[in-house]
């Protein structure tokens, strides 16, 4: 069967692979929101949005596997979009930490960060061989390797806020994630919004084996027309 008439095996087996790390950064979320919460920590906070940023990215991927090139475009827009929204939340919620004055738990912070490390370390490795596959997937391997970063800047800061018994170190890697987050999500939305510029001609198979075998029958003139390479 030809890759434009069916899922091919490659669509398969991508959309196992994204079904697995959206299960694994949907259940992070949960867990990291719920500990930064409780552990007033602006770091897990950030962390948590950017699991379910990934989430996210990874559910608008399903949709775009084996899809033209047109639609994979729009869904890593919509991916880059969506991370600059939840960025702004990101510092909304340091700005407010910031003011109002917080008091982050180191312990619940590095135990969490730890976690959430080894859970994105896993779904990097599944994901390295498609770091320079088509814009989607490419999309997925950026985010899991931003959030590993994520995960080591607030396990950092666990650490400073213990030694410096100041909440800035959250506060601060709070920051940076929402910045990491804004710079690679303007990156995917530059490139699709190119991809979308180009306005690539997609082929589609407009010919059944049933119409293929009438074609027989028509004059010389149609039997001379070349067949369409798509669903031979």
């Amino acid at each position: 069967m030809s890759e434009c008439c069916g899922v091919n095996a490659q669509d398969k087996e991508q959309r196992t692979l994204l079904w697995t790390v959206l299960g694994l950064n949907g259940g992070m979320f949960f867990v990291e929101f719920i500990a930064g919460w409780i552990g007033q920590s602006s770091g897990l906070m950030a962390d948590s949005l950017d699991m379910l940023a990934d989430a996210m990215v990874y559910m608008v991927g399903l949709y775009a596997v084996g899809k033209a090139i047109e639609y994979k475009a729009k869904a890593a827009l919509f991916n880059g979009s969506l991370q600059l929204v939840l960025a702004g939340f990101i510092l909304f919620d340091v700005i407010r930490r910031l003011i109002s004055g917080s008091a982050p738990q180191s312990n619940i912070m590095l135990w969490i960060s730890l976690l959430a490390l080894a859970v994105n370390l896993f779904c990097f490795v599944l994901l390295s061989r498609y770091r320079t596959g088509d814009i989607n997937m490419r999309a997925s391997w950026i985010c899991s390797r931003n959030d590993m970063i994520a995960n080591v800047g607030v396990i950092v800061s666990a650490g400073l806020v213990v030694w410096l018994d100041s909440p800035m170190p959250d506060l601060v890697i709070g920051t940076i994630i929402a910045l990491v987050i804004v710079q690679s999500s303007w990156k995917i939305v530059a490139e699709a919004r190119g991809l979308l510029a180009a306005k690539p001609q997609v082929s589609h198979c407009s010919a059944s084996s049933a119409e293929m075998g009438n074609k027989k029958e028509g004059t010389d003139q149609a039997q001379s027309k070349p067949k369409s390479s798509c669903c031979n």
